[in-house]
């Protein structure tokens, strides 16, 4: 993760946007006596949102979790899909 103020960012922008794009890394634009901003990836957000959306339902939540305990502990089977 990187920090730079918001004129470094500026003299920067198209390395910047490169180094997230290309190193998928946050960069964190420190704008004085203003919040500061983060400058992620298109593909990070669209995962995030996935994420956020998923989680939305605490039942739908509580079934993802479980899963992804179960294969963390190998505790997965496989099953023969039905062709229609």
């Amino acid at each position: 993760m990187q920090v730079m103020s918001l004129t470094e960012a500026r003299n920067n922008l198209k390395a910047v946007f490169d180094s997230v794009y290309l190193d998928h890394d946050e960069v964190i634009i420190h704008r004085k006596g203003k919040e500061n901003v983060v400058v992620i990836s298109f593909d990070e957000y669209n995962a995030m949102k996935e994420t956020n959306y998923l989680f939305a339902s605490s039942k739908n939540k509580e079934r993802l979790l479980s899963s992804l305990k179960h294969a963390r502990e190998d505790k997965t089977f496989e099953r023969e899909l039905l062709e229609v």
